[in-house]
This record gives structure tokens, C-alpha cells and sequence, in this order.
């Protein structure tokens, strides 16, 4: 018996909770995949403002979740093998701390573990202009092997609601870590 694809998802607090909900939900679906949720205080206030979902009903679809200040829970230990990690949405303050090795919650240590054991990390930053320092610290990361999977739609699959939108965007992640799904709408080539 093979063991189970465990991913750590943060959860920060920028704007666009509903990508977080909707790869959870996406990733509770696959009974092969386990997943670890860290999430921030401005992300708590953010699923109610954005997405009118309690904490409960978003760990509904967890397998396991940390409070974040729990610098002690085993997602902040190297030795707990974990496969990817991906902070959905991602805000500009959690992608300078990671970019600084500055980890002073569950979020940053989580992924200053997955960088110094060279893990796969995916960043989905949530912030428009994005300033040099937000570009140098995304470079700086990219750099270190960090996949950044910007939420920008795509219209060749003419989406017709916010949620095809979201749909692409859980596509691309889920491509990212090897995970198959079809729920975005592929690029099948262009009609003559």
C-alpha cells in the first residue's frame, strides 16, 4: 500500500479565499491525497468577508489543520515528509517573510522547512500592482525553485461564471502537483 500524497496548504490573508476553498474542496476529492491547512487571522476574516464560510466549514474539507502560532506542530519539522506545499492565496507580507527566512508563524516555518529540504513549493500571490519589492522577493523565490502560479484567468475556454474562473486556477495548481483532474477547461488547439 502506497502512502498518501501529503500537501501543506497556507492560507494568508489576501484577497481571494475562494482559491483556497475551491483546491480544498478540489483535493478532498482525491482519497490519495491528505491534506495539512495553516491558517492566518487575516485569512479567518477574509473567509467571511469574501466567501461567508466559517472556520468549521472549511476544515471540513482538511484532513488536518494547525493553529498559526503552533511553531511546535509536525509540519514544522523537516523529518514530517510532506510532498508539495502551496500557499493559496498569498499575501505580499507571508512572501517577504519566506523570501527573508523569517519565520515567526506556522505559515513562514512551513515553508522555510519546504525550501531548505527542497520540496516543491507553490506561491499563488494575491496583489495587483505588484511593486519591485513584492517582483524581487517572487524572483528571489522563483529562483529557489519556488513554482509561482499567479491567479490570472484565461479565456480561451470562455468561462462563463467566477467559479470557471476558479476552476482554471485549482487546474493549474493541481497540474503542478501531479495531481490529474480536468476541471478547468484545456487548451485543445486552435479551430481553423
Amino acid at each position: 500500500m502506497s502512502r498518501k500524497k501529503k500537501i501543506v496548504i497556507g492560507i494568508t490573508g489576501a484577497s481571494g479565499t475562494i482559491y483556497a476553498i475551491d483546491l480544498l474542496k478540489k483535493l478532498h476529492a482525491h482519497p490519495e491525497v491528505e491534506t495539512h491547512v495553516v491558517v492566518s487571522n487575516w485569512a479567518k476574516q477574509n473567509l467571511k468577508l469574501e466567501a461567508n464560510l466559517s472556520l468549521e466549514d472549511l476544515y471540513a474539507f482538511c484532513d488536518y489543520h494547525y493553529p498559526i502560532n503552533d511553531l511546535g506542530a509536525a509540519i514544522a519539522s523537516g523529518s514530517f515528509l510532506v510532498d508539495a506545499m502551496v500557499i493559496t492565496p498569498a499575501s505580499m507580507k507571508t512572501v517577504a517573510a519566506i523570501a527573508m527566512g523569517y519565520s515567526d508563524n506556522l505559515i513562514a516555518r512551513a515553508a522555510d522547512v519546504a525550501l531548505k529540504e527542497q520540496r516543491k513549493m507553490i506561491l499563488v500571490p494575491r496583489e495587483s500592482p505588484l511593486s519591485t519589492i513584492h517582483l524581487e522577493n517572487l524572483t528571489k523565490l522563483s529562483r529557489m525553485g519556488v513554482q509561482v502560479i499567479p491567479p490570472i484567468p484565461a479565456f480561451y475556454n470562455h468561462p462563463e461564471t467566477i467559479q470557471d474562473l476558479v476552476n482554471h486556477q485549482s487546474m493549474k495548481i493541481m497540474d503542478a502537483l501531479g495531481i490529474a483532474n480536468d476541471t478547468g477547461g484545456r487548451w485543445k488547439g486552435a479551430e481553423a
